[in-house]
């Protein structure tokens, strides 16, 4: 509701409307006070009505032009106040000059409105000066208020103004830090497809170089008299290698230079176990169990899986230490389920920056699955991951 009412009253036409609703409500009282006889507008009745459309109607520009509306009603309030001396000045007029000089304090610099505001209280020093000398006596007690009123409205003025400039300046840096926040998570996405590239570059790849050495040693062992198997069999160890070499120039950019890197094998659940005590000897109280019958993995799924629960196990150990963490792997007929919980204390929603459950999400989305995390009820944190096996 509070932010529904921000951008209405940041609408130039429903400031405008406002704006000009103001001053006709202070000219009806002004008028109904003028046709009324009433002793604070005592004068002639066309200067009444003058002075009180000099006063009122450029209240609708206080906003696009606050210097020149404080001037023009402070000039018409002084000028109603000096006709009445000495009775007091019109009720309206003054509540039209408060609200001008407090237009000055939001709309304007500072340095321009000072001069505004001294200039208005020497005027109505002067005025009272004048209308007490050449007139029948003017009450100081009559004009003084106005000047004090005035110097507070302004005052109330620039506090709204400084109030409202570092809204704007926290909502812009809100802005800019939105936007960096999405960047990051469309560079971690991508960085993330670039890895999953690069490990399922280096399983296909290897296997697909399998198939040939395989082809090959085939085809050498074949018997002369079955050339069309022969001739399959070479036709499918020109193909893999063309396939290999073709995916070595696509994706082979993407892998690191680091030797040893490029040269270890890939990892898998089979590695779990030294995984976790990897993970423990750096002060994480780690379990985990295996449930289900454990079976052969395709090679992309099963490092998906064991990168899931190398993350999780990451995030774990930087944000929810000390905790006690439990892993279970759970394999069933058609998929397989990983479920890392913990009864840490760490509070962040998407545990660091996001770029860890980025990565986890486009791990299993590859593969059609699903995950979930969050935070548990009874505290902690709990990452659910299910890997479809078969599914592309």
């Amino acid at each position: 509701m509070w932010a529904r009412l921000r951008r209405l009253s940041a609408d130039r036409r429903f400031q405008r409307g406002s704006d000009a609703l103001l001053a006709g409500g202070i000219l009806a009282a002004s008028l109904v006070e003028v046709g009324a006889g009433s002793a604070e507008w005592s004068g002639s009745a066309a200067v009444e009505i003058a002075l009180a459309l000099a006063c009122t109607v450029p209240l609708v520009w206080r906003r696009s032009h606050p210097i020149v509306v404080a001037v023009v009603v402070a000039a018409g309030a002084l000028a109603a106040g000096a006709v009445v001396a000495p009775v007091q000045g019109p009720f309206e007029v003054f509540v039209a000059l408060e609200i001008a000089l407090y237009s000055v304090g939001v709309h304007s610099e500072k340095q321009p409105g000072l001069r505004v505001l001294a200039a208005v209280s020497v005027a109505g020093a002067l005025c009272w000066l004048a209308v007490s000398r050449v007139g029948d006596g003017a009450n100081y007690g009559d004009w003084f208020p106005g000047i004090v009123w005035g110097i507070f409205a302004w005052g109330v003025g620039r506090v709204i103004r400084a109030y409202n400039l570092r809204m704007l300046k926290l909502e812009h840096l809100t802005g800019e830090l939105e936007a960096e926040r999405d960047a990051r998570a469309r560079e971690a996405v991508t960085v993330e497809r670039a890895r999953i590239a690069r490990e399922l570059h280096d399983v296909v790849a290897h296997n697909i170089s399998v198939m040939g050495v395989q082809a090959a040693a085939a085809s050498r062992i074949m018997q002369a008299d079955e050339p069309e198997v022969r001739n399959a069999l070479a036709a499918i160890e020109t193909t893999g290698r063309e396939m290999v070499d073709e995916m070595r120039r696509m994706l082979g950019i993407l892998r690191r230079s680091d030797d040893e890197l490029a040269l270890a094998p890939q990892p898998s659940l089979r590695g779990l176990g030294a995984l976790v005590e990897q993970v423990r000897a750096a002060g994480l109280d780690v379990e985990s169990r295996i449930e289900g019958d454990p079976r052969v993995l395709p090679a992309g799924l099963d490092l998906s899986a064991y990168r899931i629960v190398q993350e999780a196990l990451t995030n774990a150990l930087k944000y929810a230490a000390p905790a006690r963490v439990e892993v279970v792997v759970r394999y069933t007929e058609d998929a397989v389920v990983i479920e890392v919980s913990d009864d840490g204390s760490g509070t962040s929603a998407g545990r660091g920056t996001g770029n860890g459950l980025v990565g986890m999400r486009e791990r299993v989305a590859l593969f059609g699955g699903e995950l979930r995390a969050g935070r548990r009820v009874e505290g902690g944190w709990a990452l659910h991951a299910t890997l479809p096996i078969g599914a592309t």
